[in-house]
């Protein structure tokens, strides 16, 4: 069973959604993501849901495409969170056929935290849409364990926990916090490698996770490991900025090297479950 590959959109942050399309389409991915919301003031996005004919135009060019929209960034839970301000995204990702979004947690008070997760995903239900709570350990949801005790307040059917090989490494979480995760909860999970030891500091786990991944299989992350502990058919995200080796070989020879090495590790964790 081969799971379904996602070109993230933090890869190739500078590609417009409808070129995102294309190089898809040229390199063997079967769906993309989109950033629609900054991941941090004055950083990249393409407000979709905020142009009309953008939209229509990204919509038309995947009638013609073998290529889904999988995920939207990136919502942040903070103190002042309003969910309402969030329905034109989410009409977007309806129309685009969306499945999931990605969400931040980035207020430090735990209840209100919990329950403005709760009501992301209730509304994030109306759409057909999961809200999936990805752990980082620089954030208010720092591993797997506090990612679980927050979602599992939400109700319906769109709780959902994301899963990054780079914040699994870098965090306290265990194979067994992941081996934990209700199997329902999982929609999607993203891949890289990095290197090690990791970063001490907050400010550079960030730059680490924006700037400096490295392609699966040449950093020191086990992720034979992590994915043996998820679904097989799991839909994986290739999320893996790194501009300098991107440049180094062009555009083109860095996606298939990402798609060849990402299918290996794949491969091989395949091979592993069946003896």
């Amino acid at each position: 069973m081969t799971a379904p590959l996602g070109l993230a959109a933090l890869t190739v942050l500078d590609t417009a959604p409808l070129q995102q399309v294309d190089l898809a389409e040229k390199h063997g991915f079967d769906t993309i993501g989109i950033r629609l919301l900054p991941a941090a003031p004055g950083t990249t996005a393409y407000p979709l849901h905020e142009d009309d004919a953008a939209l229509d135009a990204l919509i038309r060019r995947l009638d013609d495409s073998p290529i889904e929209v999988f995920d939207l960034e990136i919502v942040r839970l903070r103190a002042d969170f309003d969910p309402k301000s969030y329905v034109p995204l989410l009409e977007a990702g309806a129309r685009l056929g969306a499945k999931a979004v990605l969400v931040g947690g980035d207020d430090r008070d735990r209840a209100r935290l919990t329950d403005s997760y709760a009501r992301l995903a209730e509304l994030c239900a109306r759409y057909g849409i999961v809200a999936s709570l990805e752990f980082m350990p620089w954030t208010a949801v720092p591993d797997a364990t506090t990612a679980v005790e927050i979602v599992s307040q939400a109700d319906g059917p769109a709780r959902s926990v994301l899963i990054d090989a780079l914040h699994t490494a870098r965090s306290t979480t265990t194979l067994g916090d992941l081996a934990a995760i209700p199997r329902e909860w999982l929609h999607y999970a993203q891949m890289c490698d990095g290197s090690v030891p990791a970063p001490t500091s907050d400010a550079e786990l960030v730059r680490h996770a924006r700037e400096e991944r490295l392609v699966p299989g040449t950093g020191g992350i086990n992720l034979t490991d992590i994915w043996s502990t998820l679904p097989p058919d799991l839909p994986v995200s290739v999320e893996l900025p790194n501009e300098p080796l991107r440049r180094a070989i062009g555009t083109d020879a860095w996606l298939d090297r990402l798609v060849t090495q990402t299918r290996r590790v794949l491969d091989m964790n395949r091979t592993t479950s069946t003896h």
